[in-house]
């Protein structure tokens, strides 16, 4: 991936800073090296591998097999990973590699191509080291690559590329901060590549706002008493950031969050809302509400109204009042759990007729959470937190409901609108929303790629095939009853064949047959001209025309 900025973490690495030695009583202490920043290491669950992965290299990458065996593959490599067995099978151009549980694929110094990977039928690119292994009995991707490139593939989806500067400046620092802290969460991850941590979607073609944000703050870290802390943040907050103690209960929780009413939250067109109207006349009343209220009137035995059989139905003639009660937390809190309707009533009783009887006015109080939210359309996430709020107007009440996320931290509606309407800076927008945290620079650089061992790269071949070239892959089963041994011989030195799901020239690409692989010839296709063969890893369709009758 070609770039016309110099990114951080391609510039060399310092030199090594030297702490000046001073004599101790005892033993001189040695002098100290600048700590380098981790690379990440992401579980990536987006590109939905189970047993297979399509992959095309961007730049030159070594892989490495569990048992130590290494092959150079060069740029614009297109490379196919299949699960055979327990074990990974690599192929390139019809030639194949067995990887046993393991396999890497690590970066080379490729002059000034940044390496990367990409996954076929996904637009970003993979900047970094991917480990395949076998977990469960599918294939696990784990891509390890530098701080600063990571954020490239977070930011612009966390947000959009298309935000604010300064709105993405301080998401940039709160997504280091972040993935910084959750270093060594699992022993073979730190985080994964969705909304359990950071969405991570591989870096997109062109980012240029994100660059110029992860640039400008490049290092900067969001702190609390020195130590970095866990920068929780949400797409929007409904008008009121929330206490983390409130979300993730016996935390140790630094005391760098505060519930504060968020008017730019609130105030952006763009934040998601939902809305309900109940009509003070009593039309159209919500007939899931009004089963909600009928079974809570039943339930209480002071209403005094008729007593409804299964059979009666219940009216609404006008609503009087909408209020709701008991904020979940603490104030100031603002998220109320009940909803307070004073209501007219009127029944339709079988025994009386089809005319309708008064059942007085009442005043129920009813469950936001879960049912109430959802009969009024008012779930905007699901998490049941939704900041409710009650307008009236001359006919009706509009119920408005807010926040999608937990609301902890940054909301990037709100962001986005103070650095759009309120022109505050990225130091502002981050001193509202984490008001006890201090800023400080993160110390250290990314080691440099490493060149590659110019011996795996003189053993002679075809280019642009594997070095050193795999083997073919092999064909050792018995010949099944009406099949026969076939080479692919039809084609030029140098070029493949194609080996096709179905038999289409139109069909999914399966994988590159070199010239001299042996197939088993299982069947003559349905469709003229096509066969259907297979070796020990795998099956497909080609073209008869390609193939020669081969000696056992």
């Amino acid at each position: 991936m070609k770039r016309t900025r110099e990114h951080p973490v391609l510039r060399r690495i310092l030199p090594l800073i030297l702490c000046a030695a001073f004599l101790l009583a005892q033993a001189p202490r040695p002098a100290r090296a600048a700590k380098a920043v981790p690379d990440i290491r992401v579980l990536l669950t987006r590109p939905g591998l189970t047993d297979e992965a399509w992959l095309t290299l961007d730049g030159r990458y070594l892989a490495r097999c569990a048992d130590g065996t290494e092959v150079l593959l060069p740029a614009g490599t297109a490379v196919t990973v299949f699960l055979r067995n327990g074990s990974l099978v690599l192929f390139h151009e019809g030639l194949s590699l067995s990887a046993g549980k393991e396999l890497s694929l690590l970066r080379r110094r490729d002059g000034d191509t940044e390496p990367g990977i990409r996954f076929n039928l996904r637009a970003g690119t993979y900047p970094g080291d991917l480990t395949l292994t076998v977990k469960d009995g599918v294939i696990r991707p784990v891509l390890s690559l530098p701080l600063e490139t990571y954020l490239l593939g977070v930011v612009p989806y966390e947000m959009s590329d298309s935000f604010p500067l300064e709105a993405l400046k301080a998401q940039a620092v709160c997504a280091r901060t972040y993935a910084l802290s959750r270093i060594g969460a699992d022993p073979d991850w730190d985080v994964t590549d969705n909304t359990n941590d950071q969405v991570f979607n591989g870096v997109p073609a062109s980012c240029e706002n994100t660059l110029r944000a992860v640039e400008e703050t490049e290092g900067l870290v969001l702190t609390y008493k020195g130590r970095l802390i866990t920068a929780w943040y949400s797409a929007s907050n409904g008008g009121q950031t929330e206490l983390p103690g409130n979300i993730w209960s016996g935390k140790n929780i630094p005391a760098c969050f505060a519930m504060t009413d968020d008017p730019w939250d609130a105030e952006n067109p763009e934040s998601t809302v939902r809305t309900a109207v109940l009509n003070k006349d009593g039309s159209a009343f919500p007939a899931g509400l009004l089963r909600l209220v009928r079974e809570t009137l039943e339930a209480d035995a002071d209403w005094d109204a008729y007593r409804l059989s299964a059979e009666d139905e219940l009216r609404v003639d006008a609503v009087r009042k909408v209020s709701l009660s008991a904020p979940r937390y603490a104030a100031p809190s603002r998220l109320m759990t009940r909803l307070d309707l004073t209501l007219d009533l009127s029944a339709s009783l079988k025994e009386k007729g089809p005319a309708l009887v008064s059942a007085g006015s009442c005043t129920v109080s009813l469950d936001l959470f879960p049912e109430a939210v959802l009969l009024l359309g008012l779930s905007v996430y699901g998490a049941d937190n939704e900041i409710v709020t009650v307008s009236e107007d001359e006919t009706a009440f509009t119920l408005t409901s807010g926040r999608f996320g937990h609301g902890v931290g940054l909301s990037q509606r709100g962001a986005q609108y103070q650095a759009s309407k309120g022109e505050k800076t990225f130091r502002e927008i981050l001193s509202f929303y984490y008001p006890g945290a201090a800023l400080k620079r993160f110390a250290g650089e990314a080691a440099p790629l490493p060149t590659p061992d110019p011996a795996l790269g003189v053993t002679p071949g075809p280019v642009p095939t594997a070095t050193p070239r795999p083997t073919l892959m092999p064909v050792t089963e018995a010949l099944p009853e009406g099949a026969w041994l076939a080479s692919v011989e039809n084609i030029d030195e140098g070029s493949t064949l194609n080996l096709r799901e179905k038999p289409s020239p139109g069909a999914k690409i399966l994988m590159r047959l070199y010239r001299h692989q042996r197939l088993i010839v299982l069947e003559a296709s349905e469709v003229a001209g096509w066969v259907r063969v297979k070796t020990d890893v795998i099956e497909g369709y080609v073209m008869l025309s390609f193939l020669q009758q081969a000696e056992p």
